[in-house]
């Protein structure tokens, strides 16, 4: 019964922003590191932005840097992707990722589409 519920996805045109959240309920949100992923169709799944148990560790691809932001609230028991300054490349699939590496357990969010066009 362990869920990652997205949400925040949408179409947005280039140079605009949008805020992705995922929710998780059924496991000790505190416990797990986040990922954010995208997926292109016909391409390799990416990571996108990685985010630590406690939030204190942060990273990210290159080719989001300076503008995608990854945060968590550990009592809401939410992660969330600030997307800004978005474009047209950055249209994917994205979905959360919870991982507990002691555990060796993932779950993961449904996904959700971003769409960035003018």
């Amino acid at each position: 019964q362990e869920q990652l519920v997205q949400s925040g996805g949408g179409l947005v045109q280039p140079g605009g922003s949008l805020r992705l959240s995922c929710t998780a309920s059924g496991f000790t949100f505190s416990n797990y590191a986040l990922k954010w992923y995208r997926q292109v169709p016909g391409e390799e799944r990416e990571l996108v932005a990685f985010i630590s148990r406690s939030g204190g560790v942060t990273n990210y691809a290159d080719f989001v840097k300076g503008r995608f932001t990854i945060s968590r609230d550990n009592i809401k028991n939410t992660v969330y992707l600030q997307m800004n300054s978005l474009k047209p490349e950055d249209t994917a699939v994205y979905v959360c990722n919870a991982v507990h590496y002691a555990l060796g357990s993932n779950y993961w969010g449904q996904g959700t589409q971003v769409t960035v066009s003018s």
